[in-house]
């Protein structure tokens, strides 16, 4: 079985390109590798260096399933180029679920985020509230959801809205928000939160591979799906850190009350369990933190890295 991964040289394709190999199937990865290739060299895994936007002059056949994960991210990420950002999120979504048509494709998952909803006073943030995106980056989202909705009839497709992911991979991200509150108590003896109070959902790296792999090989009615299960503030994140790493925490006042809360209920109907946890991946960041593979490299931080690309 052949799967297509865009984006499959980033934080969470790589960790899930080497899940899919594992797991027996033929992979072809397209990924533009702005942020580097980390990936082993494979007999099932093709690697086409490639921008999404080029996804018309990239020859597809036999394609059982299309994972789309490549796009610009993080809310700073879009805001740095908002015409790149717009290009790639939404019009090369349009183009490839185009090419998935033609090339009759019997499965679409795509990367949404659960920061499309806005801010929202419900404890439980299910997916049948209103998105009211307060964000380019949350807009370019809600978008892509809806051209990919729009062919449902031809394809079967799933927009999974996963909360911020955590946890180790070998393409290491340290702009979000587990792995960078655990990296500054790690490398500087110290937390810096701003505000506290907001509230963000999480997804262990791992469970967010399992998610992948869940709608991938069951047979589960198409829809949209949140990914999200530990909603915890920044501060009693901060005191998780704390209790096992030995740190400093230093709170500044802060003008943003951006809260995101997320319900995975619907999920779980589908078989899906919850295997790893916020404190699973504070645990897998030390190791590898102790074994030098988690060091402060511009690469590590998207808008750092994407201003030093000049995009």
């Amino acid at each position: 079985m052949k799967i297509v991964i865009t984006g499959g040289c980033g934080y969470i394709g790589t960790c899930l390109t080497q899940e899919l190999l594992n797991q027996g199937f033929k992979v072809i990865v397209i990924d533009n590798q702005w942020f580097g290739n980390y990936l082993n060299k494979h007999k099932n895994l093709s690697i086409i260096k490639k921008d999404i936007r080029e996804i018309n002059r990239i020859k597809l056949k036999n394609i059982y399933a299309i994972i789309h994960l490549a796009n610009i991210a993080n809310d700073p990420g879009v805001e740095l180029n908002q015409n790149l950002s717009w290009d790639v999120n939404v019009l090369a979504t349009r183009d490839l679920m185009e090419k998935a048509k033609k090339i009759k494709v019997k499965k679409f998952l795509y990367a949404s985020s659960g920061s499309v909803y806005g801010i929202k006073k419900e404890k439980n943030v299910t997916e049948n509230l209103d998105l009211v995106p307060i964000t380019t980056y949350n807009k370019t989202k809600m978008i892509a959801e809806r051209i990919i909705k729009s062919y449902e009839k031809e394809i079967d497709s799933f927009c999974i809205r996963p909360a911020t992911v955590c946890g180790y991979s070998p393409r290491m991200r340290l702009d979000v928000s587990v792995n960078a509150l655990t990296f500054q108590a790690l490398d500087k003896k110290s937390i810096n939160v701003f505000g506290g109070s907001q509230i963000r959902p999480n997804i262990h790296i791992k469970d967010m591979i399992r998610v992948y792999l869940h709608f991938l090989k069951k047979n589960i009615k198409p829809g949209v799906y949140n990914a999200g299960f530990e909603n915890l503030s920044i501060i009693n994140l901060a005191k998780k850190i704390q209790k096992k790493i030995d740190c400093k925490i230093n709170i500044t006042k802060s003008n943003d009350p951006r809260s995101y809360r997320q319900n995975s209920q619907k999920l779980l109907k589908t078989g899906f369990k919850q295997k790893y946890y916020i404190d699973d991946a504070i645990d897998d960041l030390i190791n590898f933190y102790n074994k030098g593979k988690i060091q402060d490299k511009e690469i590590c931080f998207t808008v750092k890295w994407m201003k030093k690309l000049k995009l």
